[in-house]
């Protein structure tokens, strides 16, 4: 891979939670990359550490967690090493997020005009007169209609929806090189939720600027990302362009939540489900996590598997990804 096209680079990521049960592994040795412009999905179930990863990429991570192994590479900087001086000058610059919940961005008591000119201005010596314009063409790029009157207005007076374009646009105030999005239309009816993934696509490929889109949802992934990282309890379990990974799985947990989608189920038949529950990370069985609800599940699962490089980037850490590829 050019590196230089490379604008995000996690290597061996380890974030972990002290707490007085024990230490939780919440994200146990994650990699991937991000180029200028291309999509990442970051998908699992509740717990698969996956939101974990993206607030240790943005510096969010709080006591009792913290990042203690690993490094992100951020345009050629490692971001562990940086003071909270220096990450919060990066945060909403050059790097932003983007919440599941908008009103983690947006102050319910402040006009949005007000919100957004201090985004720019934190950030930039410009003036209010040229903070208020981009402020308005921001919000007419995600498709805010009468954007000069809405600045106006105060968050409780928009819909959820026009409440996360807002959140989006205040997202991408100061050009980010990186936007890092937790589930943000999770809670969206269909139609507004395919807006703003329509927006979102356009606004990457337009400004290249690169996205992680942390979900649960494989059709929103399907329609959005270029690559997928599936991950299971702190792990990356697969990785893959989105037509390796949903169009030929080769781990056991993808080949399940693909089996799960509703779609893929017979009119009037109980929807198909993955067995068994997600383990404790406190009490992780030796080996694969996922062995006790695995089809495929034998002694060699005793033992961790290494990661199996396939083709082309597809790689999968699976003792049976053989078995897998066959049953697809």
């Amino acid at each position: 891979m050019n590196q230089k096209n490379v604008t995000l680079s996690v290597e061996n990521l380890t974030t972990q939670f002290f707490t007085k049960e024990g230490v939780v592994d919440a994200v146990n040795d994650v990699s991937f990359s991000l180029k200028e412009g291309e999509v990442l999905g970051l998908v699992g179930e509740s717990g698969s550490g996956k939101s974990v990863t993206g607030f240790s990429i943005l510096g969010l991570v709080d006591e009792p967690g913290r990042v203690t192994g690993g490094r992100i590479m951020f345009k050629g900087r490692d971001l562990t090493q940086l003071s909270e001086r220096e990450y919060r000058a990066l945060r909403g610059s050059d790097i932003s997020m983007v919440f599941q919940d908008p009103m983690m961005t947006l102050n319910p008591v402040l006009r949005i005009d007000t919100q957004m000119m201090e985004a720019i201005r934190a950030h930039e010596k410009v003036s209010k007169q040229a903070a208020r314009a981009r402020a308005i063409e921001t919000l007419e790029m995600v498709g805010i209609p009468s954007p000069k009157e809405r600045l106006e207005a105060y968050p409780h007076q928009f819909s959820g929806g026009m409440r996360q374009r807002v959140a989006f646009a205040t997202a991408l105030l100061n050009k980010p090189s990186l936007i890092v999005a937790d589930e943000p239309t999770t809670a969206l009816d269909v139609t507004i939720q395919a807006q703003i993934l329509h927006e979102t696509q356009k606004l990457c490929r337009e400004t290249g600027t690169s996205l992680i889109w942390i979900t649960h949802d494989l059709t929103v992934v399907a329609g959005l990302a270029d690559k997928v990282c599936v991950m299971y309890a702190g792990r990356v379990v697969e990785t893959g362009s989105v037509d390796q990974v949903l169009d030929t799985p080769k781990h056991p947990y993808t080949e399940g939540l693909i089996g799960s989608v509703p779609s893929h189920n017979n009119r009037g038949q109980p929807l198909a489900q993955i067995p068994g529950m997600t383990p404790s990370l406190l009490n992780l069985p030796p080996g694969c996590a996922f062995q006790s609800r695995c089809k495929y599940a034998d002694n060699h699962c005793q033992q961790s598997p290494s990661v199996s490089a396939l083709q082309d980037g597809h790689s999968v850490s699976c003792h049976h990804f053989t078995q897998v590829a066959s049953h697809v």
